[in-house]
């Protein structure tokens, strides 16, 4: 096994018990784990997700979100479309929120919270926001 086969053992331990088992025979999250370990044997300057969390439990959930911090933090860039934006502000830098396939707000992750309107813009909630104003 190559030394990069064995440091993505080391980075996804149920992969390599795994390591003989076909890819349709993994859980949701052990698959999500194949898919990025496969995608770091090319050595990315960048890494395209989306939806990484989509349907996974909540621990892998948690797992996956672990490893792309991890990997963030060891100087890979990641592009990540996710609608978990708790987990996904977590780990980013800068955050592009989109609606209807337009950029409504672009800046730092930590930011984002701070923006009055972000659940107006975000989660399309800008009605409850005017009913609120109107009383």
């Amino acid at each position: 096994m190559s030394s990069d086969a064995e440091e993505l053992m080391d980075r996804f331990p149920v992969l390599a018990k795994k390591r003989n088992d076909s890819a349709g025979s993994l859980s949701g999250g052990q698959q999500q784990q194949l898919v990025i370990a496969r995608a770091l044997l090319s050595k990315p300057r960048l890494l395209v997700l989306d939806e990484p969390s989509l349907g996974l439990d909540p621990k892998m959930v948690h797992l996956v979100f672990d490893i792309l911090r991890e990997l963030g933090e060891e100087g890979l860039a990641l592009l990540i479309a996710e609608q978990n934006t708790v987990r996904t502000l977590g780990i980013t830098q800068r955050v592009y929120v989109l609606r209807t396939g337009s950029v409504v707000w672009a800046g730092p992750s930590d930011d984002l919270e701070a923006q009055l309107d972000f659940k107006s813009e975000y989660l399309g909630a800008e009605s409850v926001v005017k009913r609120l104003e109107d009383q």
